[in-house]
């Protein structure tokens, strides 16, 4: 039989991302993800609900946010579920469901965690989301010596 595990969400962060690195030097990131679905209850009152998922990013992708995202940043995250399982020292069996990032897509105006923040930072002009300013070579029409009317091609 097939299987698919696929999970697309979009939420703000709960807490700033703090990166660490494996013994092979490839950066990992866990973050608290904030999920808000808004429905109508069973009195016709909406309802507020809000789900908190725990993600791990790896590689470029957890540099990344760790690098331009803080609490409160909107974020849309696509990856799968992974069931995790231990054992305490206690001797009880343990688990816990997360996702797994494969692709992170930073959401909204930049600067849109929270005051003070990294992602509050101002835009720099040599930042990597920056695009030149169009020149304005226009300026007025020229004098005399532009073509004649009848020869405009529209």
């Amino acid at each position: 039989m097939a299987s698919f595990n696929r999970v697309i969400l979009m939420g703000n962060l709960t807490r700033d991302p703090e990166i660490r690195y494996t013994s092979g030097g490839t950066a990992v990131c866990d973050i608290g993800l904030a999920v808000n679905d808004r429905r109508k209850g069973a009195d016709g009152q909406w309802v507020e609900e809000t789900t908190f998922v725990d993600v791990t990013l790896w590689g470029r992708t957890a540099e990344v946010a760790g690098e331009y995202l803080a609490k409160g940043s909107p974020v849309l995250i696509e990856g799968r579920l992974k069931l995790d399982t231990w054992q305490t020292n206690d001797g009880q069996k343990r688990s816990k469901l997360h996702v797994v990032c494969e692709r992170m897509q930073m959401v909204g105006p930049r600067g849109a965690g929270a005051p003070g923040g990294k992602a509050a930072q101002p835009r720099q002009q040599n930042d990597l989301y920056s695009q030149p300013e169009p020149a304005d070579d226009y300026g007025p029409p020229p004098m005399g010596g532009g073509a004649p009317e009848d020869d405009i091609p529209f």
